[in-house]
């Protein structure tokens, strides 16, 4: 299964001692099931500065992968209660970093769902910032199952 679909994405970060930075985006993406989960994907805008960039996110059970790929590539692995590494490649430099999940709520059917985390970013085991995420999407209207 394959449709369209709006996705609204509001995200947060909180930097010790700084101000907190918001971005709320509604776009365009698509909603892919297969025997794995879901997986929906977005091109990511110059509102994100993340422009030139296709982010894609998985659902498989308890665990959520959310990978971009681009001018920006990474992957982070988001599991509650867990730690995982990534490497963050940027136009200026790669480094690893640590994605401490706090949160993870995934609740998706073939029609819409949500998505909200609540992640630690850590450099050099130090808490860079810490991020909620909230997605919510919905069916595009007009759009009925493109590929079954």
């Amino acid at each position: 299964m394959e449709k369209d679909v709006i996705i609204s994405i509001k995200g947060t970060q909180k930097y010790d001692g700084g101000e907190p930075g918001a971005v709320e985006l509604v776009t365009a993406g698509r909603l892919a099931q297969d025997e794995a989960g879901y997986t929906l994907s977005y091109q990511e805008s110059e509102l994100t500065g993340l422009e030139g960039t296709m982010t894609t996110i998985q659902v498989e059970g308890e665990q959520v992968t959310l990978m971009r790929v681009g001018e920006f590539n990474t992957q982070m692995v988001f599991r509650e209660g867990r730690r995982h590494l990534s490497m963050y490649n940027t136009p200026y430099g790669a480094m690893a970093i640590g994605v401490n999940t706090r949160h993870l709520l995934a609740e998706l059917d073939d029609h819409g769902g949500n998505i909200e985390i609540d992640y630690c970013i850590e450099v050099d085991h130090a808490v860079a910032s810490r991020n909620i995420f909230c997605i919510q999407f919905k069916e595009a209207e007009g759009s009925g199952s493109l590929k079954q």
